[in-house]
């Protein structure tokens, strides 16, 4: 089997790609991958240094007001659709896979025209563009909340989940733990922004820190490489707490995830898949910065079935945070009951599934 691939601009659309290639060289490792994306993006770096096989196509997104630039985005796609062909042809793939950015958008039309299966990946709640125009074209649209279903329409729609969630399952909690510095016999909770880290996340933690010192539980805080130096020295200044570790990154972070009782992070849907595969609570601050609000829909869907508690960026604020943090964690119940509920919305086998749907489109094209 031959399987082609394009998804970019995030790691939100190229990770979970990655995590699907992954799970199906487990499966069956005879299967051979293309991947196409473009060489401005992160799948440039992301995917070669996985080693699968790369070719690149140039191509940017539309902007969403009138601009010349959407003319020469138009000539782009044209070309785009012209080289993926040629890619295409030449590898001869029994069904393409589109992830998600603009990059997929000439890749999977050009696949649809070629009369090759074609599947979307729909991390969201509210899918982008790109998606919305190739599932007229598509024959199958995965999708990972049932709330994108309405963007969509006829049978061609199923729920597969994020592949992103199959690699956190089973992880050590315990070895991650120990690779954050934390105790085992203390309840704990991450805070993390993302890989650039948050601000208004850092200033509201920074606003409560010397609270957060006298607790009985235990915080591991994840700045972003650019607010690590101002945090830890902030920490200094408190007298360094014993429950309160601070890193600018974590590598491992499907371990550590593993081993926390709480998350408070942003609401992307690679995080979501992650949390509630692993039966994590969580306390969603969505970035106000991304496109059709996606973020805060996204936390909805967790926080309307108790799952979460939603925090928009607006009302944040350090004794918020605090107490959003008490409430969950020093109550047993709650706890327990949010585990529950994240667990239920969770898809654990993900990448299976996603992979069920690709072998069963090829078989019946």
């Amino acid at each position: 089997m031959r399987i082609a691939i394009s998804g970019g601009g995030t790691g939100g659309h190229i990770y979970p790609a990655i995590a699907l290639i992954n799970e199906i060289k487990n499966i069956d490792s005879t299967v051979e991958f293309l991947y196409i994306g473009t060489e401005v993006g992160l799948e440039n770096k992301i995917v070669r240094r996985e080693n699968i096989p790369f070719k690149s196509i140039d191509i940017s997104g539309f902007k969403r007001k009138l601009s010349l630039d959407n003319i020469k985005t138009i000539f782009r796609f044209v070309k785009g659709v012209r080289d993926s062909k040629k890619y295409l042809k030449e590898f001869k793939p029994d069904v393409v896979i589109g992830t998600g950015g603009y990059v997929c958008g000439p890749v999977v039309y050009a696949a649809a025209k070629l009369h090759i299966p074609t599947i979307i990946h729909e991390q969201n709640s509210v899918p982008g563009l790109t998606n919305k125009f190739l599932s007229r074209y598509v024959d199958t649209v995965a999708i990972c909340f049932e709330e994108a279903r309405s963007y969509f329409h006829g049978p061609k729609v199923v729920l597969t989940g994020n592949p992103r969630a199959s690699e956190v399952v089973g992880r050590d909690g315990f070895k991650g733990r120990e690779s954050v510095d934390l105790s085992h016999d203390k309840r704990s909770v991450l805070i993390v922004g993302g890989s650039r880290g948050a601000r208004p996340i850092n200033d509201a933690f920074l606003e409560v820190l010397p609270e957060i010192g006298k607790k009985d539980y235990q915080v591991v805080y994840v700045t972003g490489e650019i607010h690590y130096d101002k945090v830890l020295q902030r920490v200094k200044e408190v007298g360094s707490p014993n429950n309160v570790v601070i890193k600018p990154f974590i590598h491992n972070m499907p371990e550590v995830l593993a081993g926390v009782d709480l998350i408070v992070a942003r609401a992307g849907a690679t995080t979501l898949a992650e949390i509630t595969a692993l039966g994590l609570p969580s306390i969603l601050i969505p970035s106000p910065y991304v496109t059709n609000n996606h973020q805060e829909k996204n936390a909805r869907a967790l926080s309307d079935n108790g799952a979460a508690i939603l925090r928009l960026e607006a009302d944040m604020s350090g004794s918020i945070l605090l107490s959003d943090i008490d409430s969950i964690l020093l109550d047993h119940q709650l706890l327990e009951r949010m585990k529950i509920a994240s667990k239920e919305l969770g898809i654990r086998d993900a990448a299976q599934r996603l992979y069920a749907e690709t072998k069963h489109l090829i078989k019946s094209s």
